[in-house]
């Protein structure tokens, strides 16, 4: 399939397939870039009942710069992944206090921000800049191993990329990745995921009884008691909640291991044996 083919075909399958979504067509760089990192892994049906509660509660960089902490990581729960929140937290603080509480206007330095990777940055250029730039995620993938390599697997990144360079037009590059992404989502629910014959494909590991899934709980018990809790009652939850799903209760010391890896990361304090949010 050439070029004027390809282009052609995704802009009229993303007209039909167009999706109305509350954090499209806008020019808030941060605004993008909450949409971003909460859709990284996570479905667009939940982005949308967390996104319009954030942007209420954080309109801006300034805002969610000086927000508490514990603030934060409450309005993120349900989301999952919440070193994305806490990254999202550390990116505003370095832009309040380093960049006059705005966003970079280019992918080399929102890449220097905590969080931002290639896809999220490129994706902010290209949505609130209204830049060309190189976005592929995981939708955007998807189409280009459909339509541009058929039958293929193992495809590595680095051959799609110059299709993707090449594709995105000068004007109104917003309208272009919409339509990619639209399309490639709706790719994924009538014919088997294509992203999986990418190289760089890997599949969403497990939730229940996972690492994870015991971090966040640890977290939002955390969360729940403001004044603090011991790291005992936590971890007696804890025991009685994997017991309740027919696991064995922790180890102590992973227990310990998961509780420091959450104050090493910021999460929360722990005060002796209290744990502080």
């Amino acid at each position: 399939m050439g070029r004027d083919e390809f282009v052609a075909l995704v802009k009229r399958r993303g007209a039909e397939l167009y999706r109305e979504l509350p954090w499209r067509g806008i020019d808030d760089p941060y605004a993008v870039l909450v949409s971003e990192v909460m859709l990284q892994q996570t479905q667009v049906a939940r982005v949308e009942g967390y996104w319009g509660r954030w942007m209420e509660e954080f309109p801006d960089l300034g805002a969610l710069a000086s927000a508490e902490t514990p603030r934060v990581l409450e309005l993120w729960q349900g989301l999952g992944y919440n070193r994305r929140a806490l990254a999202l937290k550390r990116a505003a603080e370095e832009c309040a206090s380093q960049l006059g509480s705005t966003l970079p206007a280019t992918a080399e330095e929102l890449e220097k921000l905590p969080g931002i990777g290639p896809a999220t940055a490129a994706g902010i250029v290209s949505f609130a800049y209204q830049r060309p730039s190189i976005y592929l995620e995981t939708n955007v993938r998807s189409v280009f191993l459909h339509e541009l390599f058929p039958g293929q697997s193992g495809v590595p990144d680095s051959e799609i990329i110059p299709y993707v360079a090449d594709a995105c037009p000068n004007d109104n590059p917003r309208s272009w990745y919409y339509a990619l992404l639209d399309y490639g989502a709706h790719l994924k629910s009538i014919v088997p995921n294509p992203s999986r014959r990418s190289q760089h494909h890997a599949r969403q590991s497990k939730f229940e009884g996972s690492r994870r899934e015991k971090r966040s709980f640890i977290l939002k018990a955390a969360l729940a008691n403001p004044s603090g809790i011991p790291t005992a009652d936590v971890e007696n939850a804890l025991d009685d909640f994997e017991q309740a799903y027919g696991r064995e209760p922790l180890d102590h010391a992973l227990f310990e291991s998961l509780v420091n890896e959450l104050v090493d990361e910021g999460f929360f304090k722990l005060d002796g044996t209290l744990i502080l949010p």
